[in-house]
């Protein structure tokens, strides 16, 4: 019983741990913040491919997540990335790799591409 405790609060602390390191490196923006900065952005929708064909935010490039380690040479570290997703997870995933590779301007859509109200293109 001890043991599972510990295991519980070892736990509990990691997550809380990794939340207040990300809240360092990642800028979680609001559409209205998002939508001032990132015209000067590289702006990346990091959902699949099939999820970007049925519509993404206008002027957005498609790196997928699952696909980012891979594709890195298309980001330059020296400009702002601004990512998102359909809910904003896989956007944050893919900030921590980022950031892990050096990249020191990372911005996160808030709610996700599910939550903008602005111009798309489908």
């Amino acid at each position: 019983m001890e043991i599972l405790v510990l295991l519980i609060v070892v736990f509990i602390a990691v997550l809380v741990f990794r939340y207040f390191r990300q809240r360092m490196y990642l800028k979680t923006l609001t559409e209205d913040q998002f939508r001032e900065g990132y015209r000067k952005a590289q702006l990346i929708d990091v959902r699949e491919p099939q999820e970007f064909k049925r519509g993404h935010i206008l002027g957005a490039r498609n790196i997928p997540v699952t696909q980012m380690k891979q594709r890195l040479v298309e980001l330059r570290k020296d400009k702002p990335v601004y990512l998102y997703c359909q809910s904003g997870s896989r956007a944050a995933r893919a900030a921590q790799l980022l950031h892990k590779k050096g990249y020191k301007d990372i911005s996160v859509l808030k709610g996700g591409f599910k939550k903008w109200t602005g111009k798309i293109k489908k």
